[in-house]
């Protein structure tokens, strides 16, 4: 772990320790596991919009996504009797095409992120609403569900499912973004893209690759999202869930800039925000207050961010042998 990550951690620690000071039921078996299940459920589709970040581009089309996603799959499932191996297949494949269609209008046809990604909000979700004639679409009584009903829901030795899919997520992610050349060019391109270019990277196939990534966990995000709330309500299904995670990325140590970011802080940043909801909860604060919440640990992310980005350019800039400035 980098100086970020040990901070935030050294964060995430300061909070546990007040807010367990407030009210002991924080450190419960019960509250922690719940957390766990919250943390695997939004950590997972946050570590696709962190690659995307590192990039230099942001993904505002995912809650969206998990809403057309969603009531795909449970169409299949519930409505049209599709073996559900075959349905999740389906969710993952259109999570990957849904990637690749904003991978290539902002690396093949040079648009910006946040209009592909913003177009894509309002495409997905209008078309989740058509889809289901703007009506909720539950799992019912699905047949033969049990096996995934259990590897999305379920426990092992109480420790829920979605957290332990998170756990795999980032160490296959983690080993792609700092083992591998490709995770290196990920960060050279949102470091510089034309230097990267430059140098004979193929920088659009780089950048498509981190949108396809970001498409393939949300469609694994959505199987295990539906199997928690069991329905999906289009309208609703998703709202805001991109902004918990850039919030996530961006507590995480990902500069909107690009060229920076770690998994194990976009975890960390994941872990973060539930700690800070849940202690929201715990004093009492109305739950309508949680995307203002939200709202101010972006904006204090953000600022930090700049600030450490201010400290090393005056560092850089610093003349050898001179001392820095009280």
């Amino acid at each position: 772990m980098g100086r970020k990550e040990l901070g935030l951690l050294g964060l995430v620690v300061l909070i546990a320790a007040v807010t367990s000071a407030i009210n002991p039921q924080f450190l419960s078996a019960v509250n922690i596991m719940n957390m766990a299940n919250l943390i695997g459920l939004f950590g997972i589709f946050s570590i696709g919009q962190g690659l995307v970040i590192i990039t230099g581009g942001i993904d505002l089309a995912v809650g969206s996504m998990l809403a057309l996603l969603g009531v795909v799959f449970l169409d299949l499932v519930a409505n049209r009797e599709v073996a559900w191996p075959l349905a999740a297949a389906v969710v993952l494949a259109g999570g990957l095409l849904m990637g690749l269609a904003h991978g290539l209008l902002v690396a093949r046809i040079g648009l910006q992120p946040f209009v592909v990604t913003l177009c894509g909000l309002l495409i997905y979700r209008g078309a989740a609403r058509y889809y289901t004639g703007d009506s909720t679409i539950s799992l019912g009584f699905a047949e033969d569900v049990d096996t995934i009903t259990w590897l999305a829901a379920g426990r092992t030795l109480g420790v829920p499912h979605s957290f332990i899919a998170l756990l795999v997520v980032a160490v296959l992610v983690g080993i792609l973004l700092h083992r591998s050349v490709f995770g290196r060019y990920l960060y050279a391109v949102g470091r510089n893209e034309e230097a990267t270019r430059y140098a004979g990277i193929r920088t659009g196939v780089v950048v498509a690759g981190a949108y396809v990534l970001a498409g393939l966990l949300a469609g694994l995000s959505t199987i295990l999202l539906v199997f928690y709330t069991s329905s999906v309500s289009p309208s609703s299904f998703g709202n805001f869930y991109e902004l918990y995670a850039i919030a996530a990325a961006v507590l995480g140590g990902c500069s909107l800039r690009g060229g920076e970011g770690t998994v194990p802080g976009i975890v960390l940043g994941t872990v973060l925000l539930q700690m800070l909801q849940n202690l929201v909860n715990i004093l009492g604060i109305p739950s309508s207050l949680n995307f203002a919440v939200m709202g101010g640990v972006i904006l204090l992310g953000v600022l930090a961010d700049r600030h450490l980005a201010q400290r090393r350019a005056a560092r850089i800039r610093m003349p050898a042998g001179a001392a820095p400035a009280e």
